[in-house]
């Protein structure tokens, strides 16, 4: 953010941009964030995240992942023979003075139907979601459920066909989750995943060429430290961000100024959406 950051705000010094471009402002948005999933804990909304790719290695998405054991592995991967693969590359990339991107997942297990909307642009959940998680600071794309893949497939093949409620306990379910999750910018019970590219961070120990700001002249870019792979921990940053955004969308549907009473609207819709389901009393 350098040279555009120093443009913009017409600065001769490029520290106060490079400063407040950092990564390190994130860590407040993972302390409200840490409140957001604990509010969304009282509805049974979890949100986790896993790294899915680091360099050329990716996992194959897994079905079921053990949460807390994911904590203890080096790069929070549930796949432990991709995860050796993934330490090996970001070794060889720290001996060469290079950095390494790749790929993270948020999963967000419970949410009701019926978060967000489709009415305007700026209420879609999606939208909000999306914006919320590429304003992390080195992600550069971001794809919910399927997300590009469905763009190379048949409508018969990407959309996710809907299960009667007898075989959904009297609710409402899906047979697929190509969606992630949400349709039309409203949430429609499946897991939320949502997923994020994150590019290799541009501080190396071994820099390219820069230009000289004052002179214009070509230099070497100035190293003072660096991280190889950010990845496992840019995907914590996106659990707050996405939990945020979820603990806001819950606030704003069913309301309430204290939690005892919020508990008692969500419970009277979920109520609601019960007796609209074809069968059930």
């Amino acid at each position: 953010a350098d040279l555009p950051g120093t443009i913009k705000y017409h600065l001769s010094d490029i520290r106060p941009v490079l400063e407040r471009a950092s990564a390190r402002e994130t860590v407040a948005r993972v302390a409200a964030g840490a409140i957001a999933e604990r509010f969304l804990d009282e509805f049974g909304v979890r949100v986790h995240s896993y790294t899915l790719a680091v360099g050329r290695h990716r996992i194959v998405g897994p079905e079921k992942v053990d949460w807390e054991a994911l904590d203890n592995s080096p790069l929070r991967c549930p796949d432990e023979e991709v995860e050796k693969a993934m330490v090996a590359e970001i070794d060889s990339a720290r001996e060469a003075g290079d950095s390494l991107g790749g790929i993270f997942e948020v999963i967000v297990t419970g949410v009701p139907i019926g978060l967000g909307s489709h009415t305007h642009w700026d209420r879609r959940l999606s939208g909000k979601l999306a914006q919320a998680v590429m304003s992390i600071n080195a992600v550069k794309g971001v794809e919910i459920g399927d997300g590009f893949d469905i763009a190379g497939v048949n409508g018969s093949e990407a959309h996710d066909v809907i299960k009667p409620p007898s075989e959904c306990n009297g609710s409402w379910g899906h047979r697929t989750n190509h969606a992630g999750g949400l349709e039309g910018g409203i949430s429609n019970g499946e897991a939320i995943v949502i997923r994020c590219a994150v590019k290799p961070i541009s501080t190396m120990k071994k820099p390219l060429p820069s230009v000289d700001l004052v002179t214009g002249k070509v230099i070497e870019a100035h190293y003072e430290r660096s991280d190889v792979c950010i990845v496992p921990a840019a995907g914590v940053i996106g659990e707050a961000m996405v939990a945020l955004v979820l603990a806001d969308a819950m606030l704003e549907k069913f309301g309430g100024d204290n939690l005892v009473e919020t508990l008692h609207h969500y419970q009277g819709y979920l109520n609601m959406v019960s007796l609209m389901t074809p069968g059930t009393k």
